[in-house]
């Protein structure tokens, strides 16, 4: 055998389900925090983020929901785009745990 695969670990990255492979999933951000009264979650970003994207949540390689970005907003302003280093507060439409994973759907 000329190559070896995954050389013993464990795959990394959200398990491709609902009929989402993996190649169609890019990690922008994680969870920080969740206010559970507004609907909000606390983002801190490693990719860009754009209104209108649509994202996934994972939590311990299960997905938790899909949907739509509908709002972002940095210190109360809403804002159309978010970058990578940004910590966004994110309108979601299920309640979230901290330390979700977001992944960018394309």
């Amino acid at each position: 055998m000329s190559c070896v695969y995954n050389q013993g670990r464990r795959p990394t990255g959200p398990p491709a389900r609902r009929g989402v492979r993996n190649m169609d999933l890019f990690k922008v951000g994680k969870v920080t925090h969740y206010y559970d009264k507004l609907g909000v979650a606390i983002v801190e970003l490693s990719g860009d983020l754009f209104v209108g994207d649509k994202i996934k949540f994972v939590r311990g390689g299960e997905d938790v929901f899909e949907q739509t970005v509908e709002s972002i907003q940095v210190e109360h302003k809403k804002i159309e785009k978010a970058g990578s280093g940004d910590v966004i507060g994110l309108k979601v439409n299920e309640g979230l745990k901290e330390g979700a994973e977001v992944y960018k759907v394309q």
